[in-house]
């Protein structure tokens, strides 16, 4: 069976997940385009899709009888919109991240599936989807022991000068919020942010970097560094450490040199070349549960999550280094 696909945002993430879905996956087809610059979706129609139809607006492609699924990949102001429609209409949808730009427009997202009755939605929450973290994961349930500490970094080489402070959470730890969450199967129950002296680097509008401390249900204590102007790569790191051992999540692959009196090996300087694979299995399980016209993976309820947990990591940039909680509802019963 072929899932008939409209991509709403034909930016670059869309335009890579048209590409995916159509020259690298089984399963579908994109058969809608839909972008608020018409030529965006027009030169993906030209390059990878040529059999789509443009639609005018997302509404239209959701509604439309040739459509099986939608991707949502506009800008993340419009994302609560689409998801909705597509909900509406019964139709599975993924949706990269944010789900929504508030945790009140996430919740109106899980109210609107548990009335539905059956999961539709998908977010693009990737790293869950990588090999490195999947035997992570692994490790962590089978041999470490209880989780105590977790130590992990986000590092991007530099930043233009439009990123300002909140998106370090909302922008970048929000990767961390999730697959944190989902490597331990716990939840999070208080935020800290700490600062050391602001990098070089950085201008007068970021703290960078900085250093985000979450405390989970179980007791785990988490400190995640980000640091967005780190100048020499784009770096991934995680350490679990457990009662019976230490687990780390691996290095991505990469030729080791012995080379003018140097052991090296090459760091990635994109975060794209980090988790390519890892994006083409996510959407092939999106493709495989579309199918059946459902959902698996990150789900509404995670991406609210996601966005109670952001909201509180960002009140804690300004609260001089004092615990914000973080509380929510019961998960519903749908997302068990």
């Amino acid at each position: 069976m072929t899932i008939k696909i409209g991509v709403i945002g034909t930016g670059a993430i869309g335009r890579d997940h048209a590409r995916r879905i159509n020259q690298v996956l089984a399963g579908g087809k994109i058969v809608a385009l839909s972008d608020v610059n018409r030529a965006s979706a027009e030169a993906v129609k030209a390059d990878i899709a040529p059999d789509a139809v443009i639609y005018a607006t997302g509404e239209e492609l959701i509604a439309s009888k040739d459509v099986d699924a939608v991707l949502v990949t506009s800008w993340g102001t419009t994302h609560e919109q689409y998801v909705l429609a597509a909900i509406a209409a019964g139709k599975p949808c993924f949706c990269e991240k944010p789900l929504a730009t508030t945790a009140d427009g996430a919740r109106r997202i899980v109210d609107a599936e548990v009335a539905f009755g059956r999961r539709l939605v998908q977010v693009g929450f990737m790293r869950r989807y990588d090999a490195g973290y999947v035997a992570l994961k692994e490790a962590v349930r089978s041999r470490t022991g209880a989780p105590i500490l977790v130590h992990a970094a986000h590092r991007n080489p530099a930043v233009p000068e439009a990123y300002i402070t909140p998106m370090a959470i909302h922008d970048t730890l929000i990767h961390e919020i999730d697959v944190l969450r989902w490597l331990l199967d716990d939840d999070y129950v208080s935020a800290r942010v700490l600062y050391p002296r602001n990098a070089a680097r950085s201008h007068s509008k970021l703290r960078d970097p900085q250093v985000v401390v979450l405390e989970t249900k179980k007791g785990v204590l988490i400190d995640v560094e980000i640091f967005v102007n780190c100048h020499y790569g784009y770096d991934i790191q995680c350490e679990v450490v457990g009662e019976d051992g230490i687990a780390r999540l691996p290095e991505p692959m990469a030729i080791q040199m012995r080379l003018g009196a140097k052991l090296q090996n090459d760091i990635l300087t994109d975060w794209k070349d980090r988790f390519v694979a890892a994006y083409d299995v996510e959407l092939q399980d999106f493709l495989k549960a579309a199918a059946m016209g459902t959902a698996s993976g990150p789900s509404s309820w995670d991406g609210y999550v996601a966005a109670i947990t952001s909201d509180a990591c960002v009140a804690a940039q300004d609260s001089n280094g004092s615990p914000v909680p973080i509380t929510m509802s019961d998960r519903p019963a749908l997302y068990s």
